[in-house]
């Protein structure tokens, strides 16, 4: 049982800025874990590495809101739960440090294309008009991009024109904003309400209650039936919004995913999700600087200098180095997105290596890549050396050595046609495309299957993301001891 004092400092945090240590600790599910697919190794290899693809790629459409051009589904790996109200309903939101709107469905919901995707939460919730943000909210300019100003925005809500002269439309609600993703959108409105977010269990109450929270409701979306707790840069985003309220909660956020290798028990322990700074080993981190980015700023990205495939270091094209004017270039840390995507040049590099090492004492096996969408998978009797894998991120001292499991994927195949099983292993990186296709959006994303078992910390004050070896699951035991 969490101590009274320790509850009370966790209570006391929103009003106090000076615990620089305070933390806010919440569980991070895998939604893999209600898959159907879960018991057949080769479709959900299938299904997720089709949805890293398709997420990347995504990125690129463009629609009328095209800063906002963000996937929705596929993507979301991992949701994260909170309660909202006076009425305590529960709320369970893909968790997506690529988007920077926290939304969700409420009554009445309809949700168009959406056959084969993941049930709807029942009962949805029902807001109150009362609770409607104002036209002349900042809230309400940033949900329609900042394109509008403040009087637009209440001329289009109907304040009258003497009213908007002198600042007198609060009372209007903002109107109906139209969110595009990749393969998806929504219309909804602006709301706040009551947000709390529950402390691990055995503590007895919320560890913390945020007052006029603001977030999205949607009646009408297109292929997402959950809804998003946006964790980008934005001004809508959860970090964005806790800032607010304790820049300790805001300023610094991480989470540390729980390696499973798509084991059935292992993908359902909770993922620790830590919401401020806790007293650990700073210098177990490795931290390169994030880059700005004009034309997509909710994202995080960095810098990549080069990928070490056993001995031979292979240097990232200049492009995946920075991002210019026109936001092409580096890669984006994202929890969306399961694989690693890398741009076809320096994917194709990594392959030539893998083919050099592994691919002289392994056959391929091109019946498995075809059915995974992996590549290059290999078949072995009882064992194989592969290559070690280090990501080389711009900066000093900014190299991060990936366990052979974030990489490398071994499993059981019983597919050939005699029930004789036999050992299969696959890259998990992907290719996402010539350097000319990705104009216009990020050069590569970092896939969360190559973070488990990294604390990964998003360091706004200092602008830098840090990279920690954890044991994930032992770390959610011993901050929820504490």
């Amino acid at each position: 049982m969490a101590s009274p004092v320790f509850l009370f400092l966790l209570c006391f945090l929103i009003s106090s800025p000076v615990f620089s240590s305070q933390l806010l600790l919440l569980p991070l599910s895998n939604s893999l874990s209600s898959s159907s697919d879960f018991n057949n190794t080769h479709n959900l290899l299938k299904s997720t590495a089709a949805r890293s693809s398709a997420r990347f790629h995504h990125r690129r459409r463009t629609h009328h809101r095209s800063h906002l051009s963000l996937p929705l589904s596929p993507g979301g790996d991992y949701t994260l739960s909170f309660n909202l109200g006076s009425e305590s309903q529960k709320i369970s939101l893909y968790m997506d440090t690529g988007s920077d709107l926290v939304w969700f469905p409420c009554s009445p919901f309809e949700c168009i294309l959406c056959e084969g995707k993941p049930k709807i939460q029942s009962p949805l919730p029902k807001i109150s008009n009362q609770k409607s943000v104002s036209c002349s909210a900042a809230a309400c300019s940033a949900a329609h991009g900042g394109s509008l100003s403040a009087s637009h925005l209440c001329a289009i809500s109907r304040c009258p024109l003497e009213s908007i002269e002198v600042s007198e439309c609060s009372s209007f609600s903002c109107p109906p904003f139209y969110y595009a993703y990749g393969d998806g959108s929504l219309i909804g409105r602006l709301y706040r309400d009551s947000l709390s977010l529950p402390a691990p269990a055995p503590a007895p109450s919320p560890a913390i209650n945020v007052r006029n929270f603001t977030f999205g409701c949607a009646h009408s979306a297109l292929g997402e039936p959950i809804g998003v707790a946006g964790f980008g840069r934005g001004l809508l985003s959860m970090p964005s919004q806790l800032a607010t309220f304790s820049p300790q909660l805001g300023n610094r956020f991480s989470y540390c995913l729980v390696s499973h290798s798509f084991a059935a028990d292992r993908v359902r322990r909770p993922s620790p999700l830590i919401l401020g700074r806790y007293y650990g080993s700073e210098t177990e981190f490795i931290y390169t600087s994030m880059l700005e980015n004009p034309k997509h700023p909710y994202f995080y990205s960095v810098g990549l200098a080069g990928i070490s495939v056993g001995s031979v270091r292979i240097p990232a094209p200049e492009f995946l180095k920075r991002v210019d004017e026109g936001g092409s270039g580096g890669v984006v840390v994202d929890s969306g997105t399961t694989f690693t995507m890398l741009p076809a040049g320096l994917y194709n590099s990594v392959v030539a290596q893998f083919e050099n090492r592994t691919g002289r004492v392994a056959s391929r096996a091109s019946r498995i890549e075809e059915n995974t969408g992996l590549s290059p998978c290999y078949s072995y009797e009882k064992s194989v050396e592969v290559p070690r894998v280090v990501l080389h991120f711009v900066g000093e001292k900014s190299s991060v050595e990936l366990p052979r499991k974030n990489y490398f994927y071994e499993f059981l195949d019983g597919g050939d046609g005699v029930g004789r099983k036999r050992k299969v292993g696959c890259l998990m990186l992907m290719n996402g495309g010539d350097e000319a296709e990705l104009a216009g959006g990020p050069g590569a994303t970092l896939g969360n299957y190559q973070q488990q078992g990294f604390e990964v910390a998003y360091d706004l004050e200092n602008n830098r993301v840090g990279f920690a070896r954890r044991q994930c699951s032992t770390l959610w035991d011993s901050l929820n001891r504490s």
